[in-house]
């Protein structure tokens, strides 16, 4: 007997609760406030998110140019430091804004888990192409810039870093040493091999003299090591010149 009046008190309340959604989107629906770059957004979500769907793309782009991002704010003005940033957006392969950016801050015991950059996200050709983004360390371990930051580096974790000195001179016996022996001033930049009591200048100068040897001041381009027989093959009277 009561069930039509208990019927139509549901219908009322779910057509207060559909006004309020509409009138009150932000407070009614929203996970949570907007980023404060967005918050002008705040009552209008289908600025972001299309009906039934949820945010979409193309209104992302619709005001960020993707050669702009991170660059110049929609408006033109420039962001931060000019030079500072590099535009990446238009290197993604698939360009999914939500993949990395939630505009809603939810907070932190509900929150699922921040979105992320990863490399992999970038089109393959681009993703070993780490000047496009990066700017070269300036300090004496990177002197020059190198396109293989993967021999020392890995995307997922910048640091701690890898180096193989073996790459450049085996570190075996006596020259397992510490770094300012051969690179004075720990300065990277430059080494020396007189730095030892057994390398002096003008005993290791009249031993590959003997030798024919007239370029000696560049020791690991012959050495890589301690290993009996390197440096056999080094330049000699009239083949490399004197340097």
């Amino acid at each position: 007997m009561n069930r039509p009046w208990s019927l139509g008190l549901i219908a009322v309340c779910l057509a207060v609760v559909a006004v309020l959604a509409f009138a009150y989107p932000h407070r009614m629906i929203a996970p949570g406030p907007l980023i404060p770059a967005h918050a002008a957004l705040t009552r209008d979500c289908f600025a972001c998110h299309a009906p039934f769907r949820g945010a979409a793309v193309e209104r992302c782009v619709a005001c960020h140019s993707l050669s702009s991002i991170g660059v110049r704010t929609v408006a033109g003005a420039p962001i931060g430091t000019p030079g500072a940033r590099r535009p990446f957006h238009r290197d993604l392969a698939n360009q999914n804004c939500m993949a990395c950016h939630d505009d809603h801050r939810v907070p932190g015991l509900s929150r699922p888990g921040s979105p992320r950059f990863v490399h992999t996200m970038l089109k393959p050709e681009v993703q070993a192409r780490c000047a496009s983004c990066h700017t070269a360390p300036k300090d004496t371990l990177h002197p020059t810039p190198t396109p293989n930051c993967g021999a020392c580096h890995q995307t997922k974790t910048w640091k701690p870093a890898t180096f193989d000195h073996g790459r450049f001179f085996d570190l075996t016996g006596d020259h397992n040493a510490p770094c300012a022996t051969c690179h004075l001033g720990n300065d990277t930049r430059r080494y020396t091999c007189f730095g030892c009591h057994e390398h002096r200048p003008d005993a290791i100068t009249a031993r590959h003299r003997r030798e024919g040897i007239v370029n000696i001041t560049d020791c690991v381009r012959c050495h890589r090591g301690a290993d009996e027989g390197e440096g056999e093959d080094g330049e000699r009277e009239g083949e490399g010149g004197d340097d």
